[in-house]
């Protein structure tokens, strides 16, 4: 019943039990066949109607059987799941999907900020993920539970690196997400609830040397120099890695040296304008970037080549991670480093308020708000300054 369907579900999504049957002879019995999430398997139940001495009783109560099973069959039951209401048994991939049209109905109707309906959904994409890795597999709603919230946040935390900080933002999430499928029936109660939250530790992230520039970019020419291309604009345009996904090829301007931001995924929800600085235009036409669709995403696969597929921002921490294990650098250096990196360089080479214009901040200390200077603005020395990567 694992076998794969044209769509990619599990057969036990598509079916999860087959219709009772009476069953007559030296014994009489109904039975049907329903999937055991436990075993991860289907498992025959049988009513035995032996104890009713007459034939046409027996028939009778067998009719009966066949009626009431089918109905609660068919609106959810599950005979291997005990307690709780049939909305419990829906599959977990339908609770998901629901969740993410709800919010998205909030974003419409300006119930929601688009700040945090990217966050959200970009939660959502991370722990899917994660729970399609799983070897126990999460069928139905119910199996959204404590045991599966901690591992989530364990893995997050431990193997995946995040700070305390992103595993705390992980589990509030995870706390809203909950309290949204208990106001739907689909548990009975918060899992998150009694998770305790991690000590928000002070940050680690460190700037990079010039050496480090320099390891940087001889490591990634060789082993993946579309990544470096990504380094290169984090580095001198200060663009957030979320932001990164969502340009497309057709937002660069090379006659003006400068790449649009629509305010569709701004963190404010402002169109800004950013310089490109000119060892990031030659990067992309060394690698061939303005040869492809305008429609293109720039770092639209896996490995940051082009494509009419969309990321999301963690692939750019992922590949930091791996490329500074091979450099063995401290943990401290993240691939927000190199923001923070260009700023410092910029700021040095010309000047504060360059720099604050450049990065759209108050000053190189606020990183998440906002003046009213002119974003769409480009100075022309973000073009030409010498960097160091």
């Amino acid at each position: 019943m694992r076998k794969r369907n044209q769509n990619g579900a599990s057969a036990y999504e598509v079916i999860t039990y087959s219709l009772p049957k009476l069953h007559t002879g030296k014994t009489w019995f109904v039975d049907f066949q329903c999937f055991d999430p436990a075993e991860g398997k289907m498992r025959r139940k049988k009513y035995h109607l032996d104890s009713i001495k007459s034939v046409r009783e027996r028939r009778q109560r067998a009719q009966e059987l066949i009626v009431g099973l089918t109905a609660k069959l068919k609106s959810g039951w599950n005979v291997w799941v005990e307690n709780g209401s049939s909305r419990q048994y829906t599959v977990f991939d339908t609770v998901c999907r629901l969740y993410i049209s709800n919010i998205e109905i909030l974003l419409s109707r300006e119930q929601m900020k688009k700040s945090t309906y990217a966050s959200y959904t970009s939660y959502m994409n991370v722990f899917m993920q994660y729970v399609a890795k799983r070897p126990f597999k999460v069928v139905y709603a119910y199996q959204f539970n404590k045991g599966l919230v901690s591992d989530f946040l364990d893995y997050m935390y431990f193997e995946q690196e995040v700070s305390a900080r992103t595993r705390n933002n992980y589990q509030l999430w995870l706390s809203s997400f909950s309290e949204w499928m208990v106001q739907k029936d689909f548990i009975e109660e918060n899992p998150v609830k009694g998770i305790k939250r991690l000590k928000n530790e002070p940050k680690q992230r460190v700037l990079l040397s010039e050496e480090q520039l320099e390891q940087l970019r001889g490591y990634l020419e060789k082993e993946n120099p579309y990544f470096l291309l990504a380094c290169m604009l984090e580095y001198y345009t200060f663009i957030r890695p979320n932001e990164l996904c969502y340009i497309r090829i057709r937002d660069i301007s090379v006659k003006e040296q400068s790449i649009t931001l629509s305010g569709s995924f701004t963190k404010n929800g402002k169109d800004a304008k950013v310089g490109l600085n000119e060892a990031c235009l030659k990067k992309m036409i060394e690698l061939g970037i303005f040869e492809h669709d305008g429609k293109k995403y720039l770092f639209g696969d896996r490995k940051f080549r082009p494509s009419y597929d969309k990321q999301e921002g963690r692939i750019f921490r992922e590949a930091f991670v791996k490329m500074r294990r091979a450099l063995r650098w401290p943990a401290g250096c993240q691939f927000y480093s190199l923001k923070g990196s260009g700023i410092r360089d910029l700021a040095n080479a010309t000047g504060i308020v360059i720099a604050r214009d450049q990065a759209r901040h108050t000053d190189i200390r606020t990183t998440n708000e906002y003046v009213g200077q002119n974003l769409n603005q480009v100075h022309k020395e973000t073009k030409k300054f010498a960097g160091k990567l």
